[in-house]
């Protein structure tokens, strides 16, 4: 058994369809049908149900799928682990976020991270679909809600975000420092939309309360949401890390309670993939980090109080 048949068998598995199969492979069907015929024969079973022009995986053909998928990830490994034994301190990174994330995660320490180590590439995307993306090889590393528990999937707790209310700071109830969930349904809203994930929590949280929020305003953008707060346009639900970091003076920060909005965030990566130093460090640092900013969170609102 060859890692060439395995290809071919992989490829075929992938197009269900021998002539697009070659095609991809760029050699003729002829070739690619006798690699698949030496390996049943090897096998001693078909790895195909041939019904005319059409073709199935039989149940020892999802077998062998499956297996050839692990001895090629394991291959990737190896090759990847060597090729830093090369360049130590190098790599590149692509890292995920949900959107919005990156204003509290990644802007300050984009630049203290590249500062650190000048040589590693990275590359930041916003995205709604960062688990998908991380179990397909899209990107290295994801940074969302926590998921479900997942095959070659690990899953690092990063910190528990707590939403808060953002109010013009002269707004009558700027001086509260709590108010019930269910006071949102009585103030001015401006909100992401209904498909971000800040909106799916507080629409979310508005069901289980038996409220709808309709806001006066939606926007995809952060700033834009904290200048409309700010212009005295309407109030928004936000992480309140996120609030407390940014520090805008114009806006007060009023806790929600009954219930407090609440998501736990964590990063994500497959445990199946070589973990280079790139990735390995970032890890450290975005934890740090986050370490960092909590607590920093934590003495400023003690000395408020």
């Amino acid at each position: 058994m060859e890692l060439r048949q395995l290809e071919y068998f992989i490829a075929v598995c992938e197009e269900m369809h021998f002539s697009r199969a070659s095609e991809k492979l760029c050699t003729t069907q002829s070739n690619l049908s006798q690699q698949i015929k030496l390996l049943e024969s090897e096998l001693g079973v078909p790895l195909f149900d041939r019904m005319g022009k059409r073709i199935a995986m039989t149940e020892a053909g999802k077998v062998l799928l499956e297996q050839s998928r692990h001895v090629f990830s394991h291959l990737a490994y190896a090759r990847d682990a060597i090729a830093e034994m090369k360049n130590v301190q190098g790599g590149t990174l692509t890292i995920g976020v949900l959107p919005g994330d990156a204003d509290l995660l990644f802007e300050a320490l984009l630049v203290e991270f590249h500062q650190t180590y000048p040589q590693l590439s990275l590359s930041v995307i916003e995205s709604t679909k960062v688990l998908e993306q991380v179990i397909s090889g899209t990107i290295d590393i994801g940074v969302t809600t926590t998921p479900p528990p997942a095959e070659r999937m690990t899953v690092l707790p990063l910190f528990h975000e707590e939403f808060a209310l953002a109010i013009r700071a002269d707004h009558p109830l700027a001086k509260e420092k709590a108010i019930p969930f269910a006071g949102l349904q009585h103030l001015k809203m401006v909100m992401f939309p209904p498909d971000h994930q800040v909106g799916q929590v507080i629409s979310r949280y508005c069901l289980q309360e038996g409220f709808r929020l309709q806001p006066h305003i939606e926007t995809t953008t952060l700033s834009s949401l904290l200048t409309l707060v700010e212009q005295g346009i309407g109030a928004c639900v936000l992480p309140r890390l996120l609030l407390e970091n940014l520090n805008r003076k114009e806006i007060a920060i009023i806790s929600l309670l009954d219930p407090t909005p609440c998501q736990d965030i964590c990063i994500v990566h497959r445990s199946d993939r070589y973990m280079g130093f790139a990735a390995r460090t970032f890890i450290d640092t975005l934890t740090a980090y986050i370490q960092t900013a909590i607590a920093h969170t934590k003495k400023h609102s003690k000395s408020v109080t």
